[in-house]
């Protein structure tokens, strides 16, 4: 419960929040340590993805084989495909990894369009999770986050699913399963995933 601090004047009493009173890690401090563990490393694993497809994107775009008469131009579009795979958001990612897999005529994965469907739906939990606010745990410490999804069309639909640390640690299994989807495309082709030690071809 937070304190207030009352002063008093001729005019309205002011209320102010008693900063020394306030619980220790307010206001987090109703969840217990491993929601807040599992959470931080649900989150960090999203941040690992965009890397995974930005790194994924590097490697699918450039090692695609072009003639001489088109290199300076495949060049600089190269270099602006670069800079979204730097600053895009995961919905943007998605689209740009499907894209550069199905122009490269090496490409072997065959479920491309899937894990494009996959990241994104998988971008819709992560909205969620990295904004949310969260409310107080139920008796089995699920919580409901606040959030709203920006629409700009259509209705505003609030979150309204009690989340615990068993479905976090679900949402992050599913989050590892696209990065080693992500990652594998890039192998089946021969070449070394780009800041990895693993085998194949060095880029």
């Amino acid at each position: 419960m937070i304190r207030w601090a009352v002063m008093s004047d001729d005019v309205m009493s002011r209320f102010f929040i008693n900063r020394a009173e306030l619980p220790p890690l307010f206001p987090t401090h109703k969840h217990s340590p491993d929601f807040w563990e599992q959470l931080g490393r649900t989150v960090a694993s999203f941040g690992f993805l965009e890397e995974t497809l930005g790194r994924a994107i590097y490697a699918l775009t450039g090692t695609r084989r072009c003639n001489l008469k088109e290199f300076e131009a495949g060049y600089k579009a190269w270099s602006s495909q670069l800079d979204l795979a730097l600053t895009g958001k995961l919905g943007q990612l998605a689209d740009s990894f499907g894209r550069a897999a199905r122009k490269n005529p090496e490409n072997v994965t065959e479920n491309v369009d899937e894990i494009v469907e996959h990241i994104k739906a998988a971008a819709r939990f992560r909205n969620v999770l990295c904004h949310g606010s969260w409310r107080p745990p139920d008796e089995r410490g699920a919580s409901v986050p606040f959030f709203v999804p920006y629409n700009k069309d259509g209705p505003k639909e609030i979150f309204d699913t009690p989340i615990d640390s068993e479905d976090l640690k679900q949402v992050q299994a599913n989050v590892t399963e696209i990065i080693c989807s992500i990652m594998d495309t890039v192998t089946a082709m021969g070449w070394q995933f780009p800041g990895s030690s693993g085998p194949g071809k060095l880029i």
